[in-house]
């Protein structure tokens, strides 16, 4: 067995499973889940009905998909990027970009296409902290040492990467950026971009851009800005060392396609290919031609904004009065401070009021300055806007009875 296996810390979820272990909520409160960030709301119904078609299913059944994906998939991921970023023509072109089965899939697989494992010594993953724990498993299956860049909240819960040494980055081979981030909602400023373009540059990096949730924000006329505007701003018009990973699951609310696309350096697409085609992971016909359509509507996104919009306004009102907790500039998270323990709060919440959230510290590590994840938890607004009011509600029951607050 692979060695590094061993290296694996257990999921979030596995620690949250074993938190609750042996607990006995109220039985008169039906469970309400906000722990995992899965979106809810319906699917987009022509995603649905095409996917409902025998006849076209049929038709994609009897050949093998290309791990390229299609001439059409392709140049339909390529023109919504440059729309959505505002990049010039031309400057983002089909072989810029790549489907891939959801961006945890593709995540994975980059890192093990990048870092060269025969190293020595050891080479370094850089990852925010906390964060999506497939950056750390990752860096670890591949051989790599994570280096964790606290995102606290003084400053403005962005990666601090001036923390880190020199000697560090020299060994750098991989730099994971999620803006907005998981589970802060931090969207990455233009300056912020420019640090670590300059810092790729200057000790030779790849940068890989988590920008799943890049599509859920508050202000219609300021979306996120993205990696690849980025680039196009800061003169860095081919994309050197950069690629970028945008999924289906949030922006369309289509967690069950397992679909996404990474774009960037034609040079890191052409290697990424050449590894992916190996490693066996083409997305079936039916799912690149429902992706293609689910990619060329907008209508469905922005309600889905505005659906995300709608709970943040019913439920930031009720916790606010007894919990330090802000809305976040992008995504559907909650993370909030919690005023004891991180785990005893989910756990005595679980247990009074039925409702499940996230410790925070299962999705950081400590850290000198200390651990980012300590007493705050996550919280997803992914459920019905109903079931999320009535959650924080039973949240401000639990702060106010138990003298939390």
């Amino acid at each position: 067995m692979n060695p590094y296996i061993d290296r694996l810390y257990p999921y979030p979820f596995e620690r949250l499973a074993a938190l609750k272990e042996g607990i006995e909520p109220r039985a008169d409160l039906p469970h309400i889940a906000l722990s995992i960030g899965e979106p809810k709301h319906p699917p987009p119904t022509f995603v649905v009905d095409y996917l409902a078609d025998p006849a076209r299913i049929a038709a994609g059944l009897g050949s093998y998909p290309l791990t390229r994906g299609s001439d059409a998939l392709r140049s339909t991921l390529a023109a919504w990027a440059a729309r959505r970023f505002e990049l010039p023509g031309g400057a983002l072109g089909a072989d810029a970009v790549l489907p891939v089965n959801g961006t945890r899939e593709a995540l994975f697989a980059f890192a093990q296409a990048v870092i060269d494992s025969t190293a020595a010594p050891a080479p370094t993953v850089v990852l925010p902290n906390p964060f999506y724990q497939i950056y750390e498993g990752a860096a670890l299956l591949a051989g790599a040492e994570p280096v964790y860049a606290a995102c606290p909240a003084d400053n403005g819960f962005l990666a601090d990467h001036a923390g880190i040494d020199a000697a560090t980055w020299d060994r750098c081979a991989l730099l994971y950026v999620c803006s907005p981030g998981n589970p802060t909602g931090a969207v990455m400023t233009l300056n912020a971009w420019r640090e670590v373009l300059e810092l790729a540059e200057r000790h030779d990096f790849v940068i890989a851009a988590d920008e799943c949730y890049s599509e859920l924000y508050g202000d219609e006329a300021q979306p996120p800005l993205g990696l690849l505007e980025a680039c196009q701003r800061l003169g860095h018009s081919g994309f050197e060392r950069c690629m970028v990973f945008h999924s289906l699951s949030k922006r369309s609310s289509l967690p069950g396609l397992r679909s996404g696309f990474v774009a960037g350096d034609r040079n890191l697409i052409a290697r990424f290919l050449r590894y992916r085609t190996y490693h066996g992971c083409a997305m079936p016909t039916s799912v690149q031609d429902a992706s293609a359509l689910a990619w060329s509507d907008e209508a469905h996104v922005r309600a889905n904004r505005d659906a995300y919009r709608a709970k943040f306004d019913a439920v930031l009102p009720v916790l606010e009065p007894v919990l330090d907790v802000a809305r976040p500039e992008a995504g559907f998270y909650l993370w909030p401070k919690t005023p004891i323990d991180d785990e005893a709060f989910a756990r005595e919440l679980y247990r009074s009021e039925n409702v499940t959230v996230l410790p925070g510290r299962y999705l950081s590590r400590p850290s000198p300055g200390g651990d980012p994840g300590a007493h705050r938890v996550r919280m997803a607004l992914v459920a019905t806007i109903e079931e999320c009011v009535e959650a924080a509600e039973r949240i401000r029951r639990f702060i106010t009875s138990s003298s939390l607050g």
